[in-house]
């Protein structure tokens, strides 16, 4: 019952550093938690997708092809124990680039 996942969705680009630091944060204090995260990310300034997967407090990301005419929407999924959804996208928003 304690075991859920939780979609996120954003349209607008993500700051980098903000969305490394939020994860870093995210990963210290739930890694043991999160049993598996994946998404395409669309950070600001950066032409191409970047992938990102992780299972406990291991992750990683890497570019991907070019989004060409695609939307560039990033969309990111945990799945794990006592999520909190309303802090997880929180902390997800607020990565959004200015």
């Amino acid at each position: 019952d304690t075991v859920r996942s939780v979609g996120l969705r954003s349209d607008a680009p993500l700051d980098a550093a903000r969305f490394q630091s939020w994860l870093s944060t995210l990963l210290r204090e739930k890694g043991t938690d999160l049993f598996r995260m994946k998404g395409i990310l669309a950070f600001e300034g950066r032409d191409a997708r970047f992938v990102f997967q992780g299972v406990h407090m291991l992750f990683d990301s890497q570019e991907d092809r070019a989004w060409g005419n695609t939307p560039r929407v990033s969309e990111l999924v945990f799945i794990g124990r006592d999520l909190d959804r309303d802090a997880l996208t929180e902390g997800f928003y607020a990565c959004r680039a200015q």
